[in-house]
Parts: structure tokens; C-alpha cells; sequence
């Protein structure tokens, strides 16, 4: 049986989008009507997602937690240890994983730029966002003592245009730069 390794262009480019999650995880903005802020994290997640698939999309994002996780201020607002991943909103970040490990799954699945793929790349982030967030809102009205009408409508509802905005840019720009990767054997194929 072959044991495969990884590749230093396949560490770079999972560091490199580790890199971008943790530049872009701290920009936030607050909503007056919700103790969740508007995060682009979720936006460099579906990217990583999509550009390096399954494995490397998720080593990505277990390596941002990992690192908020330690102290590092990667998290919303410049965050960042374990009392945030253990706070209310630490749910939607754990969630983060199974956006990154769904959405990867249908990149390597259907890759390419066409319309279907794009498709079914989008309808895989789709359901990464619903796992995502069932699982966030679940932690939210646990740890808030919210009912779970009240945690959708704090940690979901007032989130759905910005995040299909976001899986929309995800789907647009990522195939193209995997599909160049790939041209460039910079990324192993599925």
C-alpha cells in the first residue's frame, strides 16, 4: 500500500488559506440585533473550501480554531482562547469544520468552472452553511439560555443575504484559481 505525502506546495497553499482565514476572521461588524457579528471568516472558509477540497480545506480551518484556540487574536473582533470557542458563539465557530470538510467534499466531487459544478459547489457550501449553523444555533440557545426561535433569529435569520453573497463570490472566484493550481500541478488532484 502507497502512502502518500504531502506536498510543500500542498503545506504552502494550506498555510496560505490558514493565513487568509485568520485575516479575515477578525473583521466584523456588529449587528444591533444579534450577538453575532457579521464575520468574513465564513467568506475564507468557502474559498478554502473550494480551492484546496476536503482534506486540505478542513486541515485549514481545524488550524485557524487551533489557533485561536492557543490565545492568538484570529477570532471576530480580534479575539481569541478558549473562553470564546466555550462562549455563545463558540458553536458556529466549531461549525466552521464542517463547512470547510461539506464544501471541500463536493469541490473534489465535482471540480471545474462550468455551470454545473459551480452548481453543485455552491449547493455543497450550501449545506455546510445549514450544518453550520444548525450546529451554532444549537451551542448559542444552550449557552444562552435561548429557545431556539430566539437563537435563529440572533444567530441565522439576519445573516442569510450576506452569506449566500458570500458562498455567490466563493463560487465564482475559487473554481478558477483551483482549476490553475491544478493546470500547474500546484494541488493534487481527488
Amino acid at each position: 500500500m502507497e502512502q502518500k505525502s504531502f506536498t510543500v506546495y500542498q503545506l504552502a497553499a494550506t498555510g496560505l488559506m490558514t493565513a487568509l482565514i485568520c485575516i479575515l476572521g477578525p473583521m466584523t461588524v456588529a449587528i444591533p440585533v444579534s450577538p453575532v457579528p457579521i464575520s468574513l471568516a465564513n467568506l475564507a472558509i468557502c474559498l478554502s473550501a473550494l480551492i484546496l477540497g476536503m482534506k486540505f480545506g478542513t486541515l485549514s480551518c481545524l488550524l485557524y480554531l487551533l489557533l485561536g484556540l492557543v490565545g492568538l487574536p484570529v477570532f471576530s473582533g480580534f479575539s481569541g482562547g478558549v473562553g470564546k470557542l466555550a462562549g455563545p458563539t463558540g458553536g458556529y465557530l466549531v461549525g466552521y469544520l464542517f463547512l470547510a470538510l461539506i464544501g471541500g467534499y463536493f469541490a473534489d466531487r465535482f471540480p471545474g468552472t462550468g455551470l454545473r459544478e459551480r452548481t453543485l459547489q455552491a449547493a455543497g457550501l450550501l449545506i455546510g452553511a445549514f450544518v453550520l449553523d444548525a450546529f451554532g444555533t444549537a451551542w448559542l440557545a444552550y449557552m444562552a439560555n435561548m429557545d431556539i426561535t430566539t437563537a435563529l433569529w440572533a444567530g441565522v435569520i439576519p445573516f442569510i443575504p450576506g452569506d449566500l453573497a458570500k458562498i455567490f463570490l466563493a463560487v465564482l472566484a475559487a473554481p478558477v484559481v483551483r482549476s490553475r493550481l491544478l493546470k500547474q500541478n500546484l494541488l493534487a488532484k481527488a
